[in-house]
């Protein structure tokens, strides 16, 4: 008896390598979840009382359709607790809550999320789809295989976090034909196919080396993600299609390429609302970001006439372990964007004093293309001398020189596309 916890110990071993072998026969997620999958476990004791505990678990009750909200909430945690993931800043629940409450996905469209990390934007389209259609159970056999197998495409290319996003994916009952792991700053980003509504938060840090697609004309020299994602985005939304999309700062005002990059945006979509989101909630006081809203059109030129922006990031507290970020902080800006999800429906502009306000396209020009508006003055200093956590100041100043570095990186691109070429050689 003395060795039966040593030989489950081995037979659980032994699975994991089975089930991660590509020549298994497992299906495809299953393969993925477990490719070159280990464990921790050392003591077999631990694994038998772990056995016990999932053993005594009531998996075919209500309590089974938790497990994928206990999953999320880990994730969560992790995310809390590590500041970073993988090169990027993980999205805030909160945040994702509020951007698929105001883009309304609907049964039958393609989502897609470009910088997929463990699902979040994913997960919680296809709850509020699932919360408006009784479960899917108002929906005809063949909208219910689509919104299963074909509504949803992803890609990440990190594989730690694309094994999370898989597993998220199979709690949530949902098929992972259409997320892959890759860049989709590479030829196989191209592969994600047009989409009806993108929710994205694309990585802020450096990519290492420009895109590599072909058809990212506008960013093909940057060496940054995040400029060339959001020319992804404009190309992959079908006409009329509508997207989220949270971006830092430098996108919003970056020269060069980036302001071709915002004309861009301005011709082919509806550019109609900015977000000006609080520093501090994605765990990085450093890190400013917004989150744009557009609509694609159905031609590539004069589709912005106005834009909206609200400022949620002047004269607001300071967020982070203490004070955490809560969706009736967005409840005045959810008021003002209004219940049409293209933009349409707009609350009163709230003057100079207000958080609210409307930009048309000739003030935007006038301020040479610049989007990074902002009117309720709050020194930046002020609000980072309350940082008290040693993190929290690690970042800030991570966030700073990655301001800087942004910007160097943007004028060295400059400098490079006005450079006279040089003279040839003279030949004797």
């Amino acid at each position: 008896m003395k060795a039966e916890p040593l030989q489950r110990l081995r037979v659980y071993r032994e699975a994991l390598t089975r089930l991660g072998d590509p020549e298994g026969g497992h299906p495809r997620m299953v393969q993925s979840i477990f490719d070159n999958a280990s464990t921790f476990i050392r003591e077999p004791q631990n694994l038998s009382t772990l056995v016990t505990a999932i053993d005594e678990l009531h998996w075919f009750s209500e309590e089974r359709d938790q497990f994928g909200d206990l999953y999320e909430g880990l994730l969560q945690k992790n995310a809390e607790e590590t500041k970073r993931g993988a090169g990027q800043y993980f999205t805030p629940r909160v945040l994702i809550d509020v951007l698929v409450k105001l883009m309304q996905p609907k049964p039958g469209e393609v989502i897609q999320d470009p910088a997929a990390g463990t699902g979040g934007f994913l997960i919680a389209a296809d709850k509020a789809m699932r919360k408006e259609t009784d479960d899917y159970f108002t929906l005809g056999e063949q909208e219910q295989a689509f919104q299963k197998h074909q509504a949803f495409h992803g890609m990440e290319n990190v594989p730690g976090t694309l094994r999370l996003l898989l597993m998220n994916l199979y709690l949530h009952d949902l098929d992972s034909d259409h997320v892959d792991l890759g860049d989709t700053l590479s030829d196989k980003g191209k592969t994600l196919g047009k989409a009806d509504l993108i929710l994205t938060n694309p990585p802020f840090g450096p990519a290492g080396g420009a895109p590599t697609r072909d058809d990212l004309t506008v960013t093909a020299s940057v060496s940054s993600y995040q400029l060339p994602f959001v020319e992804h985005c404009i190309r992959s939304l079908k006409p009329g299609g509508r997207a989220a999309i949270v971006v830092p700062d430098n996108v919003l005002f970056e020269d060069g390429r980036g302001k071709a990059l915002r004309q861009m945006l301005m011709n082919w979509c509806d550019l109609h609302t900015i977000l000006r989101l609080p520093t501090g909630i994605f765990y990085a006081q450093g890190v400013k970001t917004n989150v744009i809203f557009l609509t694609r059109g159905r031609t590539e030129t004069g589709n912005t006439d106005e834009v909206w922006v609200y400022d949620l990031r002047a004269q607001m507290p300071k967020f982070g372990k203490t004070n955490q970020l809560t969706e009736d902080h967005f409840r005045d800006f959810e008021t003002a964007f209004g219940t049409d999800a293209t933009g349409k429906e707009r609350g009163e502009d709230q003057g100079v004093d207000g958080r609210w306000r409307c930009f048309t396209r000739e003030e935007i020009e006038t301020r040479g293309d610049n989007l990074d508006i902002s009117w309720l003055r709050e020194a930046e200093e002020e609000a980072e001398e309350g940082l008290t956590e040693p993190e929290d100041i690690a970042a800030a100043i991570l966030g700073h020189l990655q301001a800087a570095m942004t910007e160097i990186e943007a004028l060295s691109a400059e400098l490079e596309e006005t450079a006279p070429a040089e003279a040839p050689e003279a030949v004797e």
